[in-house]
């Protein structure tokens, strides 16, 4: 009898592909305490995702905290090496408010971190392995780019206070076109609504803001973000999009940030960017790049339930031999197959076939 393989959980699925996927282009794994002081995250709450921490005090009196983020502990304990990049990956669990029960949960949160002299390239192979990762969870995905540099250039030529620039940045991130007139009576916002507009694939929305990006850093951010998309496209990610409403903290993030989405999902299973303001926060000279898949939100997957729960029961009762039912049940394993040996069929136990164990052999029960 051939064997039977059982689906994976989607999650389950996810972690095997992706690790063999960091792997393959030279990402170590990062293994990390369950807690770090509770003062790391206090001085970078904006950047977590959830402000929900437990906290305990530890023996010494320190306060601790179970992670809720993973990346910050990688920061702390990232090595300088001129000229070099260091390349995670991690699957970990995290401790936070989960975004589907909105109730404290552990999660596994797996993703990866190219921190030190990043470059060009270091940048492009994060962007692809953020797309492939996506590809691996389900087809049917979209990856969105975005430039924090455009964005911030063009924010910024309004010359606004800190709270309207403030307001401005959240209607960007909303797409509200309306919020960005409003707060920005009788100055010149052209350039802006052309960029809450611009959304789709990245040589057409490039070619739409050139001619509001034509100079100074606005400039230097386009050209960064075409570069990266060419080298996507050449690779056959020509069907990751541009979308400059994803706009992160500004104090967190610079260069390119993106998110990822998978169809069935409503929110983003991926986010990842460009975070050397972290890393300057932190105390590190080197820039960073990076993203994280949160596996909580894939159990919302409909991946199809597994049809049984074992290949075969296998029957027996006191008069049988032990010897020759761990033999039997031994063959069984060997061909391939998943045995539950029971003296009655377990209630909702689904199995694929019935058999009882006898002296003398194996025979059909059904």
């Amino acid at each position: 009898m051939n064997s039977v393989e059982y689906p994976l959980k989607p999650e389950e699925r996810v972690l095997y592909a992706l690790r063999g996927l960091y792997q393959k282009y030279g990402y170590s794994q990062f293994k990390m305490s369950k807690f770090e002081e509770y003062d790391l995250y206090v001085r970078n709450k904006d950047f977590l995702i959830s402000d929900g921490i437990i906290t305990f005090t530890d023996t010494d009196g320190r306060l601790m905290a179970l992670k809720p983020d993973v990346t910050l502990s990688i920061i702390k304990n990232a090595r300088r090496m001129p000229g070099c990049v260091q390349k995670l990956y991690y699957s970990e669990n995290v401790y936070r408010i989960s975004g589907s029960t909105r109730t404290f949960k552990e999660i596994m949160q797996t993703g990866l971190e190219c921190i030190g002299d990043v470059d060009l390239y270091n940048l492009c192979e994060v962007i692809s392995l953020a797309a492939q990762s996506l590809r691996a969870i389900d087809a049917r995905c979209v990856l969105d780019l975005s430039h924090m540099g455009v964005v911030s250039a063009l924010v910024d030529a309004l010359g606004l206070d800190d709270e309207a620039r403030a307001g401005v940045l959240r209607c960007v991130g909303e797409k509200n076109a309306d919020g960005v007139r409003k707060l920005c009576p009788g100055r010149d916002i052209d350039a802006l609504l052309a960029l809450i507009a611009a959304h789709g694939p990245a040589d057409r929305v490039i070619e739409q803001l050139r001619p509001w990006c034509g100079q100074g850093a606005a400039r230097a951010a386009l050209e960064e973000l075409e570069a990266v998309t060419r080298v996507l496209a050449a690779n056959g990610l020509d069907w990751v999009q541009l979308d400059f409403s994803i706009v992160n903290d500004m104090n967190y993030y610079n260069g390119i940030v993106f998110m990822g989405y998978i169809d069935g999902i409503p929110s983003s299973v991926l986010s990842g960017g460009q975070y050397d303001k972290l890393m300057q926060r932190m105390g590190h000279s080197a820039r960073a790049v990076g993203f994280a898949i949160y596996m909580d939100l894939l159990e919302r997957l409909s991946d199809g339930a597994r049809p049984y729960d074992v290949d075969t029961v296998l029957l027996y009762d006191d008069t049988a031999d032990v010897t020759a039912l761990s033999q039997a049940i031994r063959l069984l394993t060997d061909s391939g197959r998943s045995v539950a040996a029971q003296k009655a069929v377990p209630e909702k136990l689904r199995y694929r076939q019935l058999l009882r164990f006898k002296e003398g052999g194996i025979y059909n029960a059904e």
